[in-house]
Formats: C-alpha cells, sequence, structure tokens
C-alpha cells in the first residue's frame, strides 16, 4: 500500500508555497517510516487493517454535482440541516454552493484551508506547522495531502450562540467501481474568553468502498469554552479513520462527543492534553454497529498541570456479528497535583456473536489526585425484559426501550437540539429494525 500511496504522491505535483512542499514530502516520509499499523501494535491488535491494504484507491475527484448531493443527501440527513452555519466538503474539497457562513458575530472567520493559504499565508502556516504527527502514519499522511479543509477562528472574548457544522460527504455515486480516498482536514482555534459548538458530520453515499482520512485539530485559550461532536454515519462500504487534537490553556473548557453509527471500519483517536492548570475537558462517546461492522475508538488524556479536572464516559451497543475495541489512556504527569479524572467504558451485546474488547488504563505520576476508572460488558436484563412484556409490549418493543435507556444519559449530553432529535429518531429507526435475540439472560446484566 505504501507504493499505490507514493504514485499518488508523486502524481500529485506539490502545490502551494515552499513551506508547505516542504512539510507535505516530509509527511509523507514519516508515513512511509512508519508503515501501515499491523496487529502486533498493542494500540492495533483488535483492528486489522489487511481488507484495506488490499483495495487499490484512487484519489477523490471533485464532485462538480452540488444539486445532486444537496437534494438527494443532504436535505435527507438529519446531522446537517440545510439552514445552519455550515462549511460542506465534498471528496475533500470545498464547495461554496453547498456551505452557508451567514450569522455569524462580527470577526469570527470561517473559511477554507486552501483560501486561507493563498489570501494569509503566515496564518495558514502558524495552523498547520502546530500539528506534530508523531507516531500516527495515518495523520502523516493526511498532511502529506494535505489540499483542502475547514478553518474556524474565534477570536478573544467572541461568543457564537449557534452551532458551526463542518460536513465532510464522500459521494461516490458516478465513479464506477474505483475505489477513493479522501483526506478531510479540520482547524479550530478558539482564543482566550472564546465559546462556540463544532459539529463535524461524515457521511457517505453509494455502493463503491472509500476511504476517509481525517484529522480534526482544536485549540482552546485560557478560559475558552468549545462543545465539539462528531457524527460519523458513513456508508457500509467505507472505511474511516480519523484522529482528534485537543490542546487547551488554563481554566479552559473543551467537551467532545463522539457517535459512530456507520462505516465497515471506523477507527477514532483522541488526544487530549490538559496543558495548562485548571483545564476541564469530557469526553463522550457512543458506538452502535450491527451485521459485520467494526469500531474501535482509541482515547488519551494527559494530565499535565495541577487542578485539571476530565470525564469520561463511552459507550457501545453491538449486535449481528459487530466488534468493538475501546483503549481508554489518562497520564498524570508528576507536576499534575489535584487532578480528579474519571473514565468509564459500558457495551450492550445484543447478540451470541457480538464481540468488544476494553482496556480502560490509568498512568498516574502524581500523589494528590483522585482518580478512577471501569468497564462493563453485560446483555439485557431477562427481568426487566419481561416486566416490560407484562405491561404490554412486544419483546421487540421491550428490547428497544431498555436499549434506548442505555444510551440515553449520553443522548441527553447533547445540547444542540437538532442534534439530540435526529439522534433519537436514528436510535430507535435502527433499534426498531434490527433482529435482535429472542433468549436473554440476567447473568451480567448493565
Amino acid at each position: 500500500m505504501k507504493e499505490l500511496f507514493r504514485h499518488h504522491f508523486d502524481a500529485a505535483k506539490l502545490r502551494g508555497p515552499a513551506w508547505l512542499q516542504k512539510l507535505k514530502g516530509e509527511s509523507f516520509e514519516r508515513f512511509v517510516a512508519l508503515g501501515l499499523p499491523t496487529t502486533d501494535l498493542e494500540s492495533w491488535h483488535y483492528t486489522s487493517l489487511d481488507p484495506l491494504s488490499k483495495i487499490a484507491f484512487a484519489p477523490a475527484v471533485r464532485e462538480e454535482r452540488g444539486g445532486v448531493i444537496e437534494n438527494d443527501f443532504l436535505e435527507r440527513s438529519a446531522f446537517c440541516p440545510k439552514d445552519a452555519v455550515r462549511l460542506v466538503f465534498v471528496n475533500g474539497y470545498y464547495s461554496a454552493r453547498l456551505s452557508s457562513v451567514q450569522g455569524l458575530p462580527e470577526g469570527v472567520r470561517i473559511a477554507n484551508l486552501s483560501t486561507l493559504v493563498e489570501q494569509s499565508p503566515d496564518l495558514a502556516q502558524k495552523l498547520i506547522l502546530g500539528f506534530e504527527t508523531r507516531d500516527r502514519p495515518f495523520a502523516a499522511l493526511n498532511t502529506a495531502f494535505l489540499n483542502d479543509g475547514a478553518v474556524v477562528l474565534l477570536p478573544k472574548g467572541i461568543v457564537v450562540d449557534r452551532p458551526i457544522y463542518l460536513c465532510h460527504v464522500s459521494w461516490t455515486d458516478g465513479t464506477g467501481d474505483k475505489p477513493t480516498v479522501s483526506h478531510p482536514r479540520s482547524f479550530v482555534v478558539a482564543e482566550e474568553g472564546a465559546h462556540a459548538t463544532i459539529v463535524e458530520v461524515y457521511v457517505g453515499a453509494g455502493k463503491t468502498s472509500y476511504l476517509t482520512n481525517a484529522v480534526t485539530e482544536i485549540v482552546a485559550g485560557e478560559r475558552a469554552v468549545v462543545d465539539h461532536y462528531v457524527l460519523q454515519q458513513e456508508s457500509g462500504n467505507a472505511f474511516h479513520l480519523r484522529s482528534l487534537d485537543i490542546r487547551q490553556e488554563a481554566s479552559s473548557n473543551v467537551s467532545t462527543f463522539n457517535v459512530s453509527l456507520g462505516g465497515g471500519l471506523a477507527r477514532s483517536e483522541s488526544n487530549t492534553v490538559l496543558n495548562a492548570e485548571g483545564a476541564e475537558c469530557a469526553l463522550n462517546g457512543l458506538y452502535m454497529v450491527t451485521g459485520r461492522q467494526h469500531v474501535d475508538n482509541q482515547t488519551s488524556i494527559d494530565h499535565a498541570k495541577p487542578h485539571g479536572t476530565s470525564n469520561e464516559l463511552y459507550k457501545g451497543i453491538l449486535s449481528g456479528q459487530s466488534t468493538g475495541v475501546f483503549n481508554g489512556r489518562i497520564h498524570v504527569r508528576p507536576d499534575a497535583q489535584k487532578t480528579v479524572s474519571r473514565q468509564t467504558n459500558k457495551n450492550l451485546l445484543l447478540s451470541d456473536e457480538a464481540l468488544v474488547n476494553t482496556k480502560p488504563l490509568l498512568e498516574i505520576f502524581a500523589n494528590d489526585v483522585k482518580c478512577n476508572h471501569g468497564a462493563t460488558i453485560g446483555r439485557l436484563d431477562g427481568n426487566q425484559v419481561f416486566y416490560l412484556r407484562s405491561r404490554g409490549l412486544s419483546d421487540a418493543h421491550a428490547r428497544s426501550l431498555l436499549t434506548y435507556a442505555f444510551a440515553s444519559d449520553l443522548v441527553s449530553k447533547v445540547k444542540v437540539p437538532t442534534l439530540q432529535v435526529g439522534l433519537e429518531k436514528w436510535i430507535f429507526r435502527r433499534l426498531l429494525s434490527a433482529e435482535l435475540p429472542a433468549g436473554v439472560s440476567g447473568r451480567g446484566a448493565l
């Protein structure tokens, strides 16, 4: 696969200023040196990329049929409303026709990356060069093919009372049988005291396989507040690999909500650094898969300074022959005294064939902290199902109601009303259409 991407990279002809060309070249060589991750690596032990490595992906092309996408796809999506403030990217390319940035407070800057590089090269350079790929080959690959992306810049003290949507659409209809790959990129910078809600949406259509290799960076300045949501609803033929990096300054507050619903293979990596005293973060996640879907969530919270607070809650609902992975790591450095951290992962298995591997991890090098973690895996409680059936519900509706109740405390955390309603409707449709198993056991009930 490295040879395939080498061919794409050589054919792409590096464009842009000299510093960007240099960065792209270095990033690609970093990808080559790291190679594709294998199951020999601990963080990839339960996620094999063999199916992906066998596909000859071609670079995604710019999609010109904006009206078709808008009428046939985006308007039916509950997660990217037409009347919202939104930037829309189709196959990794900015679509001005589908985007709308009206009604924002003065001073807020929302732009596509290619335009920013042309109009404000110094600012673009500062944003792009601030990202470190470290030992992540797909993050390096994203930078190597950096072409366009979403940029949200929130100046000091600004409060944006409307959610800002960053919608990434993979559209493979009309491309024949050729699998494609795109590399979406998003930057969010909230300066001191800024408040905003960011909603990232990844959706896909078409019968052809495709790969979405996305990177998002969030920088929260002193006392900034950022609520961040990710809704991943790729097509069933898709591979979705995403990296999220968050850097927080003093007394900042960042909450993230990662919802994974689609894709044949989906992996999300979240890396949060509480880089100054008093920073707070909340990481929430909901993954709901069926059939032969595979979902992998890797999270890391780095408490680098004192008086930091983090709360993490991920829940999974798995049916069919689906598989899931959760690896959560909390690292408390020696100087990070008075840290308070809690990590929880709960999983509900709706079939005998569903499987999940979970490993919460604490690494504590300070002696004045309050930290705990835990994980559970179980099935629906047979007594609860019996109770609901005795009140007149069918077996399927009783199970659907209990399954929704399992996820409801997370769904209730969604602060965007249209997003919350859309997610509730999607979950109920999925549950009512699922073939849930007839047998239940009270053992391991959640």
